[in-house]
């Protein structure tokens, strides 16, 4: 049985395990964001470059692969994800795992999401996520690729996060960005920023609900074995 076809079946199997609460949370929170549109198929790309780190690729590429939806293909999922870096040649993350991009920057499709890690971004790289984040619906770093939404201009006027051990060289360097320190992501709607590592899980899962509905966030969350409730936040 295929993966998705087998989430989709458990659905609500998922939601009264997992998310027996998730009624009341989503009643009583105000929601300091607005619903994402229930497009049929989300195109997301994944900013890599040199030394991009794994967990902050992999953990919000799980999440996206592995959400069903009725009005989606069960066999594909209603989530498109392609990596994008400076060239099409293979580069080196961390750990020495070894990818090679879907698409160059010349070359990467329009996307409606758009994943920085933490890497060694160029100047390139950064004009690129300059330009195509004007036509997402959300544009969100993980870990220090904060920093590049910075250095490319996104995080003016808004709030941020990062990896907690960069905190004081982020402030350093963007003394005018406003440092929101301890938490698992800001969402300020277009753009978010995750901390460090297994926050971007929380920070996807979070975005899967803002299009989706929090019952597909919760049996993503589900069938990843994944038991924060962080994402709700």
């Amino acid at each position: 049985m295929h993966r998705r076809h087998f989430l989709g079946t458990t659905l609500a199997a998922s939601v009264a395990l997992f998310g027996r609460n998730a009624g009341a949370g989503a009643a009583d929170a105000m929601s300091p964001v607005p619903p994402l549109p229930r497009r049929q198929r989300v195109r997301v790309a994944f900013m890599l470059g040199d030394g991009a780190n794994v967990i902050d690729t992999a953990g919000p590429w799980e999440v996206f692969q592995d959400v069903t939806v009725p009005e989606a293909d069960p066999h594909r999922g209603p989530f498109e994800l392609y990596t994008v870096a400076p060239t099409d040649q293979l580069l080196q993350m961390t750990g020495g795992l070894t990818v090679k991009p879907t698409y160059s920057i010349a070359t990467a499709p329009q996307p409606n999401v758009i994943v920085v890690p933490a890497h060694r971004a160029t100047d390139d790289s950064r004009a690129w996520l300059r330009k195509a984040s004007v036509g997402t619906d959300v544009t969100m770093s993980v870990c220090t690729g904060a920093f590049q939404l910075a250095r490319a201009g996104l995080l003016k006027g808004i709030p941020a996060t990062t990896h907690h051990e960069f905190f004081d060289s982020f402030h350093e360097e963007f003394p005018d960005i406003e440092l929101r320190r301890g938490l698992r992501f800001v969402d300020s709607g277009r753009i978010a920023t995750a901390g460090g590592l297994t926050s971007g899980i929380d920070m996807a899962l979070h975005v899967v609900s803002r299009y989706y509905g929090d019952e597909a966030a919760t049996a993503t969350a589900a069938y990843m074995e994944y038991t924060s409730d962080a994402w709700r936040a």
